[in-house]
């Protein structure tokens, strides 16, 4: 049961992370003033979920892994 946690945990993280990064790709390609907005933020916000992701899946893999 651990490891369906550990990668549905793991799967919801790279999601995640993924959806922020190709969001900030896509504003960074449309340019004006939206990608001015945008852009740096949604890339501060993929660096911040995956700092989460690292810490939350080796904490996991520290407690459920033997």
């Amino acid at each position: 049961m651990s490891d369906f946690l550990f990668n549905f945990i793991g799967f919801i993280l790279l999601g995640s992370v993924a959806v922020v990064l190709l969001l900030g790709i896509y504003t960074l390609f449309k340019g004006g003033d939206t990608s001015k907005k945008y852009s740096n933020k949604l890339m501060q916000l993929r660096v911040l979920l995956q700092f989460i992701a690292v810490i939350v899946l080796v904490t996991l893999a520290y407690f459920f892994k033997n």
